[in-house]
């Protein structure tokens, strides 16, 4: 059954009005007809069983057979700030993340990043991005749409993070900075310790370096910021392979 999206206005008493790129995507794409049943969310934890009664040139009309509470989201607000990759890997990442849960996506333009986007080319993705994360979420089955921010500096990321009630920032020369020869403590051991105290309800960022890593200035700049090292293991694990292996362990541990 196809899911849609609307914004709580368009919700009415006895029904829902689509309106719209997914107008014509439902007319000329789907070709859907009346009576064709439909999955209706409103981003805000209620979702509709519809029947669509009426397409017009530019909106939907669905009667709401049915309403119900919905609690598909993760209990905590997860948000990966990811290093622009090179090539189509972003597209993957936004598809994944948004799979396994995240909140938001935030674009980040590191010192090592291939990628330079001037401010047309960097909207012209973000929308690309957003889109990508829209589709993603319907065939979830999430109860809300994923925001995809403007691309931000590295400075601007660390700022951001501090408000979060953890940053999290997977690093391959962890083992460097974590393990601790008196008290014989491995980097893996922290990283499980830290995990196991975010709780239900907290916020996390979660950054994730470009193909060339981070620089430790980088780095150093983030633990100065609060944000905490840690290591995904003994193999180096590539961008778009490193966030979804944090959010996964993430979602595991948080899904109620």
């Amino acid at each position: 059954m196809y899911h849609f999206f609307v914004e709580p206005g368009q919700v009415h008493d006895n029904y829902v009005e689509i309106l719209g790129g997914d107008v014509n995507h439902m007319k000329n794409v789907l070709r859907m007809k009346p009576g064709e049943k439909i999955i209706i969310s409103d981003g805000f934890g209620h979702e509709y069983s519809c029947n669509v009664s009426e397409l017009t040139e530019d909106s939907v009309r669905a009667e709401i057979l049915e309403r119900r509470e919905v609690s598909v989201e993760l209990p905590s607000r997860l948000v990966l700030f990811q290093c622009l990759p090179k090539g189509d890997k972003m597209e993957l990442i936004v598809q994944k993340a948004v799979e396994l849960g995240a909140s938001a996506v935030v674009p980040v333009a590191s010192r090592r990043c291939v990628v330079k986007l001037d401010a047309k080319k960097a909207d012209n993705k973000v929308k690309r991005w957003q889109a990508i994360a829209e589709s993603a979420a319907k065939q979830s089955g999430r109860a809300l749409i994923p925001t995809v921010e403007p691309v931000m500096d590295f400075a601007s990321s660390l700022k951001a993070m501090k408000q979060f009630d953890k940053g999290l920032i997977p690093y391959e020369c962890a083992d460097e900075i974590l393990e601790d020869g008196q008290t014989r403590v491995s980097a893996m051991d922290q990283t499980r310790a830290l995990l196991s105290t975010i709780e239900r309800g907290q916020t996390v960022g979660i950054l994730i370096g470009p193909e060339g890593g981070l620089e430790k200035s980088e780095v150093a700049a983030a633990m100065e910021a609060g944000i905490h090292p840690i290591t995904l293991g003994k193999r180096i694990l590539r961008t778009e392979t490193a966030g979804l292996c944090i959010l996964s362990v993430l979602m595991f541990q948080l899904e109620v």
